[in-house]
């Protein structure tokens, strides 16, 4: 059991103890579910079993804006919302026994790795939140709806519990597979990180999951709004904190739509940068129409459509060279001009190729600064 301050922190009240007969039916159901989800990554009934019935489960009461459980690791115990019955708590209990399974202790029981979330860099907490939540909508074969959070129109299989942050993961899953995304959920590993690496580049890999961070912790803060809202009489204050709550939605909306149009670009632009033949450029047209479905629409939303239309075009030309000259070798200094780079690398390339040539011209040891003096 944790901690007295801890759970008067979380806002939780012990009712009871679950007896061993209700948590093993909880444990098994629980890793029957894992091991039918996710045959693929090796996992054992029995040690799953064995592992989620260590756990202590209570009964208790909690926050209204909880998430029905809460699983403290320090002490390897689940705390359950009394308004659950059993069979709802074998559905709400599979994202905190994923949290379970994938924890990486040191000697001294402290949490080194979580999933994808590294502890020493503080980096990943929300990621790994979607991928664990992603993967319990899996196991529980959750239906895929369709919902509108802050004007953001999305279809999640997590329509509860972070239904954005699971939607930006499946973009990422969309080029990586869902294989290294959940193999480095469950093993605490870097095969996704890696593996997204590839299919764009490290600093857009860093650049996402703080996105995801800051959206996780932007929803907190509105959590807090509301909650303030709910207990608040002055006009004034109201005022405020509507205006606040406002703010904080379109915040969201709008490094959500961010993160959505860095995955797109980098990763879809190194797809046609790889494109050797006519098969290849068959398949990047369907997997680049088919994205559509993937990604979060909003009104006034037009990136995808821009995008779509200006890969095409691209498209064309690449697809005109192949039917001409054939297959494309990628290591051959002639198809460069084949290739789609970064729109500010490409300027920071065009203005420093001016300036060697000016030193070039007239012989001086001069700074790109000196040269800005001279305008």
């Amino acid at each position: 059991m944790a901690s007295a301050s801890t759970l008067r922190k979380e806002g939780i009240t012990i009712i009871q103890k679950l007896d061993t007969l209700k948590v093993n039916t909880i444990a098994n159901n629980i890793a029957g579910k894992l091991c039918l989800a996710f045959s693929e990554h090796n996992l054992n009934k029995s040690e799953l079993f064995e592992c989620i019935s260590r756990l202590n489960m209570y009964v208790a009461k909690m926050p209204k804006d909880s998430s029905g459980a809460k699983y403290f690791y320090k002490d390897n115990s689940i705390y359950f919302n009394e308004t659950l019955d059993i069979n709802e708590i074998s559905t709400i209990a599979v994202h905190e026994c994923i949290h379970c399974i994938q924890y990486i202790r040191d000697h001294n029981n402290n949490l080194i790795r979580m999933g994808l979330y590294n502890v020493s860099t503080n980096k990943g907490l929300s990621i790994n939140e979607a991928a664990v939540q992603l993967m319990a909508s899996e196991a529980n074969k959750s239906q895929i709806t369709n919902e509108t959070y802050y004007g953001i129109s999305i279809n999640t299989i997590s329509p509860n519990y972070y239904p954005l942050e699971c939607a930006l993961i499946n973009e990422l899953a969309y080029f990586t597979g869902t294989y290294p995304l959940f193999h480095s959920t469950i093993y605490s590993n870097d095969v996704f990180q890696n593996t997204f690496i590839t299919k764009s580049d490290v600093k857009t890999y860093s650049l996402i999951m703080k996105n995801f961070d800051k959206i996780l912790s932007l929803e907190n803060t509105l959590n807090y709004y509301a909650s303030e809202l709910q207990y608040t009489e002055k006009l004034n204050s109201v005022k405020i904190l509507n205006e606040l709550i406002t703010d904080t939605k379109e915040d969201i909306k709008t490094l959500f739509f961010k993160t959505q149009n860095l995955i797109m670009n980098k990763c879809f632009k190194n797809e046609f940068n790889n494109i050797r033949n006519l098969e290849d450029i068959k398949a990047f047209t369907s997997r680049l129409y088919n994205y559509k479905d993937v990604i979060g629409t909003a009104e006034g939303y037009t990136f995808y459509n821009d995008f779509y239309r200006n890969m095409m075009n691209a498209i064309e030309e690449k697809k005109s060279y192949i039917e001409k000259y054939g297959e494309i070798n990628l290591f051959e200094n002639v198809n460069t001009s084949l290739m789609l780079v970064d729109e500010t690398k490409n300027t920071l390339s065009l203005i420093n190729n001016i300036i060697q040539k000016i030193k070039k011209l007239f012989k001086l040891n001069t700074s790109y600064e000196d040269i800005n003096d001279w305008q």
